[in-house]
């Protein structure tokens, strides 16, 4: 029995299947390694930026073949999962790249921020392709735990320990919940695969089964901070070191969203109505509290939360869509789009931050434009994109969630979902204002050294943000 078990694993379609996952465990193993010798340290960049491409590599190679089931059903590699690994793979680049020359302190623990790092990044992967509610939870708490530890990288602040501390509670709380959802789910259905759950669909009628997917679901949207789950994300994020905040803002929410998708297929059609309700109202929490915001970090939090809201219209859409797959497809575009905005934003925040260690106001980038033209420009850029202004991928990516919930005859939603999204540029062109059309603030922070990597990230970000915006034709095909 225990040679057919191996052999089943070790089979050519195992490893397909789980090849980015295994790219992330085996670079983790590795940089381990490194640790044990001081010699070979310098080869922690080399390793794990080969990490980040066998990943990708192994990502591509399941994107344009057949579905893959594996593991009796409890994973599956295909095109969507596919393109949520490569999201992955950027997510952790982006935040690995800006965390250069970050930290000052903490500079003879890189090798463990290296290694937390990719820890959580093949959570996500196993997030993603898990089609079983404990193999969500094994990815989820993959990357979670690590991200605790992240989240209170920076020992000596107390701003990061508490960071750290608050997501530790909250999120030991939210994965309590769902794992006691996930009991009441299997005692009502008899099952913890989304296939079997689906196809029970009726016994959901059940109170203890009602109960349960009412569980799971509030625990995921604690991971994509959706209202009323939300109020750690400020604190949390203000608190935590900037390379981490971009990790979190972009990766966390993706991976979460990558397995709400196929588990929305197995939430009742009623749901609709619910969800496209919290979304808004998520929407609303996420504005309207980001326009009286000062610090940085913490309006972005906010416009984060409210993205998070407009994410989930899409997911409403599902239950009536016509387009199959339609909503996928949105959600994947605007993950992608906010990866590139968000971790670009987060990312130019870090080197403003990085020499002087206070955080970055909007009173601190009056007049930007004037010294660090390059920067303002970059950051003006992804500003008008969060916002949803042509010609970037944020405003594509909005066009795609809003025609979900129109194809799906929620136009009243769309609406009020257009309206809100038009009160997020008051925060948005505040910025811009403040750079260009403001005189220079003392308080102004500026970075004081060259940062070559951190440069090169901030312009693949604008890069693709345009590209999305201007030609998104490839992605669009590609991805579903």
């Amino acid at each position: 029995m225990n040679s057919d078990i191996a052999s089943r694993i070790l089979s050519q379609t195992t490893l397909d299947a789980s090849g980015p996952f295994l790219a992330f465990a085996i670079g983790v193993l590795l940089l381990v390694f490194l640790e044990l010798f001081r010699a070979l340290q310098p080869l922690r960049s080399v390793v794990f930026l080969a990490t980040l491409a066998a990943a990708a590599w192994a990502a591509t190679r399941t994107m344009f073949g057949p579905e893959l089931s594996v593991f009796e059903g409890t994973y599956v590699a295909n095109s969507t999962t596919s393109s949520w690994s490569l999201l992955f793979v950027a997510t952790t680049l982006i935040a690995w790249a800006f965390g250069r020359k970050y930290y000052r302190e903490e500079a003879h623990l890189e090798g463990e921020h290296d290694i937390l790092l990719l820890t959580a990044a093949s959570g996500m992967v196993l997030m993603a392709g898990s089609r079983d509610l404990l193999v969500f939870f094994v990815g989820l708490e993959t990357l979670s735990v690590p991200l605790y530890a992240l989240a209170g990288f920076r020992r000596s602040r107390r701003e990061s320990v508490e960071a750290g501390l608050k997501y530790f509670v909250l999120g030991s709380f939210a994965a309590a919940i769902y794992l006691m959802g996930a009991a009441f789910v299997y005692a009502g259905t008899g099952t913890l695969q989304l296939s079997g759950i689906q196809a029970r669909s009726d016994l959901l009628e059940q109170p203890l089964a009602i109960t349960g997917v009412a569980m799971l679901v509030a625990a995921i949207f604690f991971k994509i901070s959706v209202f009323p789950f939300h109020l750690w994300v400020p604190d949390v994020y203000q608190g935590a070191p900037s390379p981490v905040t971009t990790f979190m803002a972009t990766g966390t929410k993706a991976a979460a969203f990558a397995f709400l998708l196929p588990l929305a297929f197995a939430l009742p059609v009623q749901s609709a109505g619910l969800i496209a309700a919290i979304a808004l109202l998520t929407m609303a929490a996420g504005n309207l509290a980001a326009l009286v915001q000062t610090d940085m970090k913490r309006l972005l939090a906010y416009s984060g939360i409210a993205h998070a809201g407009t994410m989930l219209l899409a997911i409403a859409g599902i239950f009536t869509d016509p387009e199959l797959g339609g909503a996928s497809q949105a959600i994947l575009f605007y993950m992608a789009a906010y990866t590139f905005t968000a971790g670009g934003a987060f990312g130019l925040l870090t080197m403003l931050e990085a020499q002087t260690g206070k955080p970055v106001t909007i009173e601190s980038l009056r007049g930007l434009a004037q010294k660090r033209p390059g920067i303002a420009a970059a950051l003006t850029l992804f500003m008008l994109s969060l916002g949803g202004i042509p010609a970037t991928g944020g405003f594509l990516g909005k066009y795609l969630i809003f025609s979900v919930a129109v194809r799906g005859d929620m136009i009243p939603a769309a609406i009020i979902g257009i309206l809100l999204s038009v009160v997020a540029l008051g925060y948005y062109l505040r910025i811009v204002v403040a750079m260009y059309m403001q005189s220079e603030s003392e308080t102004q922070t500026i970075p004081a050294e060259s940062r070559p990597l951190a440069s090169a990230m901030a312009l693949v970000c604008a890069a693709m943000v345009l590209v999305l915006g201007v030609l998104p034709g490839w992605f669009l095909t590609n991805v579903r």
